[in-house]
């Protein structure tokens, strides 16, 4: 398992926060990567990236992307043991720099698994939503709830409903998500690294899920 390298793709509200959740209590070796969590860190302590990073989300402007690549990259370059990637790449030339700068490290990512859950089911779930800001950490009052209704398990503190957390927000971002996923989802299938997991549930898609993490890992592990 100290060999896993996963990217995880799906669209939002699709669950790989939770999926990422069971991956890391199921084997704690592992880390988990995630590009918003990065930024909110840097917003949190204060860091000038994190002051730039405020002022593009007041704008309603994404973060650049050479300022998001730099964060990735230079995280993942302090990892030695298996991770979890969410949220980054989310575009083609993301990808390639990825891709470019991780293989001559031997960390280049060696599963990629898209998370395929109905647009109805992801709408029906988004309404149920809450959200640690400070971490990125979320749960959803039917599948995932936290342990004390509106507090987060690890802190204690209070859990909030993102503004955007609505329907038609929620479309909105779906519909991005597949306008811009077509040329990523074939570069990381073009490499033979591409697996589709569909489901409906949060507990239906994990088994899938693990049953896939663990043949590659055993493949990873006999090359050794």
């Amino acid at each position: 398992m100290n060999q896993l390298r996963l990217l995880l793709l799906g669209p939002p509200g699709a669950g790989k926060g939770t999926q990422t959740s069971k991956l890391l209590a199921q084997f704690p070796q592992l880390k988990a990567i995630s590009s918003g969590d990065i930024l909110r860190q840097h917003i949190k302590n204060g860091t000038r990236i994190g002051t730039l990073t405020a002022q593009f989300i007041k704008q309603g402007k994404l973060v650049p992307n050479e300022l998001i690549t730099k964060l990735v990259f230079k995280h993942l370059s302090t990892l030695n043991d298996g991770w979890i990637l969410d949220g980054f790449p989310r575009t083609l030339i993301q990808a390639q720099n990825l891709s470019q700068y991780l293989n001559p490290l031997g960390k280049d990512i060696n599963l990629v698994i898209e998370l395929d859950v109905p647009e109805s089911v992801i709408l029906s779930r988004i309404e149920e939503r809450w959200v640690h800001l400070q971490s990125g950490r979320t749960y959803n009052d039917t599948y995932n709830a936290p342990k004390t209704p509106g507090v987060d398990d690890i802190t204690g503190e209070p859990l909030v409903r993102r503004s955007d957390d609505n329907k038609l927000a929620m479309q909105t971002r779906i519909r991005e998500y597949k306008a811009t996923i077509a040329p990523l989802r074939q570069f990381y299938k073009n490499k033979g690294l591409l697996s589709v997991i569909s489901g409906d549930s949060s507990d239906e898609i994990y088994p899938l899920l693990l049953d896939t993490v663990l043949e590659v890992s055993r493949a990873q592990e006999t090359q050794i």
